[in-house]
Order: structure tokens, then C-alpha cells, then sequence
């Protein structure tokens, strides 16, 4: 099952603030054991969002969303997920509940449209100030703001996503070659992937010396080590000159 998050919102793409979801996500999923396979940004362009949810809804990944579920007139999330799910915005009773206990009477007429969910969600609790987020199908939608979002992203992989956890993290090897050309190592790069399907391979090649490439293979346990101890082989009975790297 491939993971993903959308961050939502013009500030990004305009370079008023800088994301920190992107490299907190990848910190919380590696914690568990498990990895990010995408990101996209997004601004707050309804019918562009729309379209992008409509693609990761069908592809069945696990998706986490960040921004865009406020009350503002510039926050379409809510109005953009209901309508690539092609179902309507109805208010929740149970998030109207929340957000008045919070409010009160000041909860109306502006506050209360938070409760305003796509049809089915699921509500996710927010420890900071109790507006919750929103679940639909695989699709986690949270606040933009890191401090509810981040906690509120550890309680649905808790929640629901406990069976994917792995107690053994992908691991990865990596090695410096010198004095060869890229391309001369292609045919051996798809000799290993050939040998060794779970495995990914990288192939970065130097900027500034040329003839210098770090390679690394990715993937879990053994199958890394027995990957690696073949490419070193390989490199060995090429004539590459090689260093591995810690």
C-alpha cells in the first residue's frame, strides 16, 4: 500500500511560509517502519484540487492531507474532497458538537462551518483546541497548522494503519565507485533489480568529479545485505574501483 501527502495552500506556493510537513511525515512513517512514495503541493485552486483528489482518490493509497479545512472563504478542502468523492457537504453532528462545546455561541454563523463534512467522514480528534479533522475512504484530511496536525497524523496511523507497522525499518547500503561512466554500470543495474525485486536501487552520479557515482540498494533485512554483497561482487569482477560508504 503506497503512502502519500497533499499539503494544501497559495502561502507554499508563493514562498510566504516554507513546508515542514514533508520532512515531519517522512520522520513519523520511518519511525514505524514504513516510508513516504509521493508529494504533491497544491494551491487553493478548487477545481485543480478537486482534480487531484479525484486521482488519489481512485488510486487507493493512504493519503494525508494538510490545510485547507478551515472556515475562511480560501479554505476549499472540505468543498473540494466531497465533490471528487462525489458526494455532498453535509454538517456533521458530531463536529457541530465539538465545535460548540469549544465556542459556544460564538460557534455561529461562521465557526460552525468547520462541521461542514463531505458525506460519511469519519472525524479525527484534535488534541490542541478540538476541531476535529476528517477522514474519507484512505484520505486523512488535518489542519495545516504542524502542532495539531503532526499529533492528529500519529493518531490515525495508530488507529488504523497499526498492521502495517514494521519492526524491522528498510534499511539501506551504499557504495562509491570511481573512474566508470554511468552508463557502462546500466546493464549491472538491471542485472541486480532483475535478482533482487524488493529491492530499489540509486544510482547518484558526482556533480563535480566526474567518473563518480554513489550507488545504494534499499529495501529490508537481508534482502539488502544479499543485494549489496552481489553488486560488490559484480564491481569487483568488472574491475571498478570501489569504497563502501557508511
Amino acid at each position: 500500500m503506497r503512502i502519500g501527502i497533499l499539503v494544501i495552500g497559495d502561502e507554499l506556493l508563493l514562498g510566504k511560509r516554507q513546508d515542514k510537513h514533508l520532512p515531519k511525515m517522512i520522520e513519523i512513517l520511518g519511525a514505524h517502519g514504513l516510508r513516504l512514495d509521493w508529494a504533491r503541493f497544491v494551491g487553493d485552486d478548487p477545481p485543480l484540487l478537486e482534480t487531484t483528489l479525484r486521482e488519489s482518490f481512485a488510486s487507493g493509497d493512504v493519503v494525508f492531507s494538510f490545510g485547507g479545512i478551515g472556515a475562511t472563504p480560501d479554505d476549499v478542502t472540505r468543498q473540494c474532497a466531497a465533490a471528487a468523492a462525489g458526494v455532498l457537504l453535509v454538517r456533521h453532528a458530531e463536529a457541530v458538537a465539538l465545535i460548540e462545546a469549544r465556542f459556544g455561541e460564538s460557534a455561529y454563523p461562521n465557526r460552525v462551518l468547520m462541521a461542514d463534512l463531505p458525506q460519511g467522514a469519519r472525524l479525527i480528534p484534535n488534541p490542541v483546541n478540538q476541531i476535529p479533522g476528517f477522514s474519507l475512504h484512505q484520505h486523512h484530511f488535518l489542519p495545516g497548522f504542524p502542532n495539531m496536525a503532526w499529533p492528529m497524523a500519529e493518531w490515525v496511523l495508530d488507529t488504523h494503519y497499526r498492521h502495517l507497522f514494521r519492526a524491522q525499518p528498510e534499511s539501506e547500503r551504499t557504495v562509491m565507485v570511481y573512474d566508470v561512466a554511468e552508463s557502462a554500470l546500466i546493464p549491472t543495474m538491471r542485472e541486480l533489480l532483475a535478482a533482487f525485486p524488493g529491492i530499489k536501487l540509486a544510482s547518484l552520479p558526482s556533480t563535480t568529479n566526474s567518473g563518480e557515482i554513489e550507488l545504494g540498494v534499499r529495501g529490508e533485512g537481508a534482502d539488502v545485505m544479499r543485494a549489496y554483497d552481489w553488486l560488490m561482487a559484480r564491481l569487483d569482477a568488472l574491475g571498478v574501483r570501489h569504497q563502501p560508504l557508511a
